[in-house]
């Protein structure tokens, strides 16, 4: 984009309540100027009860494309014309593709997550993989690793148990593989983790501004685990940081934010996203909130 707006101006953006923390703009705004192709990106505050509304207008403004975020990603399903296999098995949207009047619904979440752990050379196949939480964000994370033919523990608190057992039913059911659903404690992770690969903290501890929590005792964690904290606020969290020290891989919710964004880009465009770019645009984002 060369920064003039005109009325080939292809317009693209983010749906939710609330979007004034996003990042996105940032990254897609840089992105489509760096490919000096003619889009922009804007965040659209959007109420629940205004959602079939917003996308109706999508459609009647010609907007190429969305990001869905919270608490719109299940609820958007209905409204839409297609969705992608992945998102239809998740059950859930965070980007929306219109063909001239034709939308379609996909989960770049959960193929996000995934491009960030093969990155890093880490594939889910065959491996044991360990999930905590059982939230939106896990259900995507979940589904994927399911997908990809990882063995699949699901650990959540006592009191959202329910959450976790609904999941890995569903999972199971979908995949024909069984999927287990355990309380998150000390003595359950202490089991999981001696046998796991792959651990997945799919929950928001250790985010901004309680920067000191962790779901995870930092002597249960090891050389040859694969960390991955889809926390990106702080980019570094203490999960993250302890796993470093005991020699695990780590991977951080940067990565994931970055990558989904990335793959949103390329359903938009048709071209391949400057991967390296929007992870320096919203990394230059959180450095400011950090200092």
């Amino acid at each position: 984009m060369s920064g003039i707006i005109s009325g080939k101006t292809r317009i693209c953006g983010l749906i939710g309540d609330p979007v004034e923390h996003t990042m996105s703009p940032a990254m897609h705004n840089a992105a489509f100027q760096e490919m000096a192709i003619d889009y922009v990106y804007l965040p659209f505050r959007v109420r629940g009860e205004d959602l079939g509304k917003a996308i109706e207008g999508m459609k009647a403004l010609n907007m190429r494309g969305l990001n869905v975020t919270i608490p719109h990603k299940v609820a958007v399903l209905r409204l839409l014309d297609k969705l992608d296999p992945l998102a239809e098995k998740i059950g859930a949207v965070n980007t929306i593709v219109n063909d001239d009047g034709v939308l379609t619904g996909y989960n770049t979440d959960a193929s996000g997550f995934l491009q960030a752990l093969l990155e890093k050379g880490a594939k889910p196949e065959g491996k044991n993989a360990v999930v905590l939480g059982a939230g939106g964000a896990s259900r995507a994370i979940s589904f994927i690793l399911a997908d990809r033919g990882a063995n699949l523990v699901i650990l959540n608190r006592q009191q959202e148990m329910d959450w976790a057992v609904e999941l890995a039913n569903r999972i199971s059911e979908t995949f024909t593989r069984e999927v287990v659903a355990i309380e998150l404690n000390r003595d359950n992770l202490t089991r999981v983790l001696e046998e796991a690969d792959i651990l997945v903290n799919a929950t928001s501890v250790g985010m901004t501004p309680n920067t000191d929590g962790s779901l995870v005792p930092s002597d249960l964690l090891r050389t040859g685990l694969v960390v991955y904290d889809i926390v990106y606020n702080p980019i570094k969290t203490r999960l993250l940081k302890e796993a470093e020290v005991a020699g695990a891989e780590t991977i951080g919710g940067i990565d994931m934010l970055v990558w989904q964004g990335a793959l949103a880009f390329e359903k938009w465009t048709g071209l391949k996203p400057p991967v390296k770019l929007m992870k320096e645009e919203a990394t230059k984002l959180l450095d400011k909130h950090e200092n």
